[in-house]
């Protein structure tokens, strides 16, 4: 522990971001790099706790007091180093991740805990501009043939440790580019793509094979998948979105959130989008439905395309602004957030459940119908006189997700699914022999660092069966 009474003499201090006005008119990041002096001082606040709860905050497991003292000591190649021990993609994680680590941190007790999501991202940021990231080469090839489907942070992050411990993986995804939803669902102001092509580029010198625009299930059979591979390693996410069904559903104009995101997405990779398909917030009164991270990174996107108005949307009630006393530290902080695209601008309301959607003669969408809702012996009943409409041109569903898509890929296998619609896993390991799966699609709709963590879990399973009589043979022999 470097600074004894750093967390006494330093106080947090949040990351700078650009003007409002300035990044609203462009898709860059909205987030300043931080000083290299306040980046030590801010590693300085961490306090090497005998019991480090952040190690429990966090879905990896990041060593976080180590990686907090070697950046505070001006250690880049040893904080690098212990964060990369643990995390295959800190400058994802340290950009889009809600930060559970710092929830947990003792100086959460005061509010203030250490700046710990700004510092794992600075230090990968720095290690790729010092050339401290390079590929990692397996020390022996297996001969084993592994096939990893999707390429969100699960699948990256399985098919990164796989190739690793020698296996040759193949790594499948159905869309254009790699990525998943960290490319076509986290826009850009958030996460500049360019962060996961140069990890693409790291995991192809590992001898990760990548085959875009393969959507397994329909392009190749589950059969001839476990036909050509020994193991197979399900990271499809839980696509499929929560639905409304409510009158006016079908007008024009309402339109699941992720398909709004991905448009944009593609627009600023350079993509074009037909114009008969585009889904565009510009000069329209915009209504997001869903209070959570699609919801204001939908909030944002709108703003960016100049909405005349954006409202959002949430059916629980509004959260406290402290914690109350039944949700204590160091669990996860059930509290009122904002987000940077809510300070861009958007009204907010709470506690409003969705009735219809209102037309014109040609079936486009006009305003949106609601009424207000109260907890009674838990659950939301309607409150009577308090319906009201909301004038708009384009609503978005972002409500969250239902599970996995069975059709094709998780039919042909014959997959055991939970009650939930997620594929049922044991220690990664499917009902079907040689079929393993992680992130989303086995947990359900969750955080990217938990994706990465079940990524990583799902790879030691399968070296674990596949190289079990190997290592059996070779302990014998030895």
């Amino acid at each position: 522990m470097g600074k004894v009474r750093g967390f006494l003499e330093v106080a947090r201090l949040e990351v700078q971001k650009r003007p409002v006005a300035e990044r609203v008119a462009d898709w860059n990041e909205f987030e300043l790099p931080v000083p290299d002096a306040e980046l030590r001082a801010q590693a300085s606040r961490c306090m090497d706790c005998g019991i480090p709860f952040c190690h429990n905050g966090c879905p990896l497991g990041n060593i976080i007091p180590d990686f907090n003292d070697a950046m505070f000591k001006g250690q880049l190649a040893a904080a690098s180093a212990c964060l990369h021990g643990t995390n295959n993609f800190p400058e994802v994680t340290g950009r889009v991740c809600p930060a559970p680590c710092e929830a947990s941190c003792v100086l959460n007790l005061e509010g203030t805990p250490v700046t710990i999501k700004n510092i794992e991202r600075a230090v990968a940021d720095r290690a790729f501009d010092a050339g401290l990231v390079a590929p990692v080469l397996a020390r022996a090839r297996t001969g084993k043939k592994v096939a990893v489907v999707g390429s969100g942070p699960a699948g990256l992050a399985a098919a990164q440790e796989l190739a690793r411990m020698g296996h040759d993986v193949t790594l499948f995804e159905r869309d254009d580019r790699v990525g998943g939803l960290l490319r076509y669902g986290i826009p850009d102001f958030k996460l500049e793509k360019h962060l996961l092509d140069r990890r693409v580029e790291q995991m192809r010198a590992e001898g990760v094979t990548f085959r875009t625009g393969v959507h397994v299930g329909v392009d190749v059979t589950g059969d001839a998948l476990l036909a050509g591979h020994d193991a197979v390693v399900l990271c499809g996410g839980a696509r499929a979105p929560r639905d409304l069904p409510v009158p006016g559903r079908e007008l024009r104009g309402v339109h699941f959130a992720m398909d709004f995101l991905t448009q944009q997405n593609k627009r600023v990779a350079g993509d074009s989008v037909a114009e008969a398909e585009a889904i565009v917030a510009t000069g329209k009164q915009v209504v997001v439905l869903g209070g959570g991270d699609t919801g204001a990174d939908c909030v944002g996107t709108s703003n960016r395309q100049r909405a005349a108005g954006v409202t959002q949307l949430e059916l629980m009630p509004k959260p406290p602004a402290t914690r109350p006393a039944t949700n204590p530290w160091p669990e996860w902080p059930l509290v009122l957030r904002t987000s940077s695209s809510h300070d861009e601008g958007a009204a907010r309301d709470w506690a409003l459940m969705t009735t219809s959607f209102v037309g014109d003669a040609s079936g486009q969408l006009t305003a949106l119908r609601a009424t207000r809702v109260q907890l009674v012996a838990g659950k939301l009943e309607p409150v009577a006189g308090s319906e009201l409409e909301i004038p708009c041109q384009l609503v978005l569903l972002a409500m969250g997700f239902v599970g996995s898509e069975r059709d094709g890929l998780l039919a042909q296998l014959g997959v055991a699914m939970d009650a939930r619609g997620n594929v049922k896993a044991e220690a990664s390991r499917t009902s079907v022999a040689r079929v393993y799966a992680a992130g989303d699609m086995a947990r359900g709709q969750s955080l990217v660092v938990w994706a990465i963590a079940e990524g990583r879990k799902a790879a030691l399973a399968v070296d674990s069966d596949l190289m079990a009589k190997t290592r059996r043979h070779l302990a014998i022999a030895g």
